[in-house]
């Protein structure tokens, strides 16, 4: 794939104001990187000197201790394991689900009418507010967490994948009804480069969820993941392990959203 060539504005400024600019592109890096540090610092020394009480937050090295156990224990990683699992469970489950109806909606106007209404009025639902019913339908087991995160995940899908077949360029399938393509031809070559890059939004968006659904779904009834890791630290009153697996949690997340990102920029420069 060739390198993106540089916009003729950009080659036509001059080298001081390129250099300005890149200066300032390295200062906006460096201060996001240093502000997370500093807050670090200050949260470290106000423990130090007992303006935040350990018993409420504990210190960051503390913090980190207490991930330094339980990575040395072999719990972190079980509990890694067991949870993403069904992050991953829950997330192909909802997207076969979201991007399978949000395909067929999206085509078909009928399809439309028939299946979009019940959608809105289950995405109108608090999923969380399931909990009690899906613990009463399927048990306090693996099924009703997986079932809890597809739930979630399944609607930005759904609503992203309508959204982006139905705003495909209409000349694109002037062109097709030009050159005699199939219907497979125009879902393969017009369809899916095209929507692409929305449906990846969406599922920005679901992970986002996902991780934010398990956190929940792992607070009940659950004897193993990370959920389980918090809901034991709490019994023994161990704030610096509960927040650790919050952090845990959050990387968790954003470490996803990086991946499907990158993926997003890839599907931007295939488009393009």
């Amino acid at each position: 794939m060739s390198t993106p060539a540089v916009p003729a504005t950009a080659q036509a400024l001059p080298a001081g104001t390129r250099s300005s600019a890149q200066h300032r592109n390295r200062t906006r890096t460096i201060v996001r990187w240093a502000s997370p540090a500093v807050l670090l610092v200050l949260w470290q020394l106000g423990s130090a000197i007992g303006l935040i009480s350990q018993d409420v937050l504990p210190a960051p090295s503390l913090i980190a201790e207490a991930g330094v156990e339980l990575i040395r224990n072999g719990q972190l990683v079980d509990a890694l394991r067991v949870s993403g699992v069904r992050v991953v469970e829950g997330l192909i489950l909802g997207g076969v689900i979201g991007v399978g109806l949000g395909t067929a909606v999206g085509l078909s106007r009928w399809t439309e009418a028939t299946v979009d209404p019940p959608m809105q009025m289950l995405r109108a639902l608090p999923h969380l507010g399931l909990i009690p019913l899906f613990i009463l339908w399927f048990g306090i087991g693996e099924l009703p967490k997986v079932l809890l995160v597809a739930l979630g995940v399944s609607f930005p899908l759904y609503l992203n994948t309508f959204s982006a077949i139905r705003q495909v360029d209409p000349k694109l399938f002037e062109t097709a009804d030009v050159l005699g393509f199939s219907f497979r031809q125009r879902f393969s070559n017009i369809i899916i480069p095209s929507a692409a890059p929305q449906v990846l939004v969406g599922l920005r968006q679901s992970l986002a969820i996902a991780w934010l659904t398990l956190i929940v779904a792992e607070q009940i009834n659950a004897d193993k993941g990370i959920g389980f890791l918090i809901n034991n630290a709490r019994d023994f009153l161990r704030v610096d392990i509960i927040i650790f697996g919050l952090v845990i949690y959050a990387l968790l997340g954003i470490a996803t959203d990086a991946v499907v990102r990158a993926m997003e920029r890839r599907a931007l420069r295939y488009r393009s």
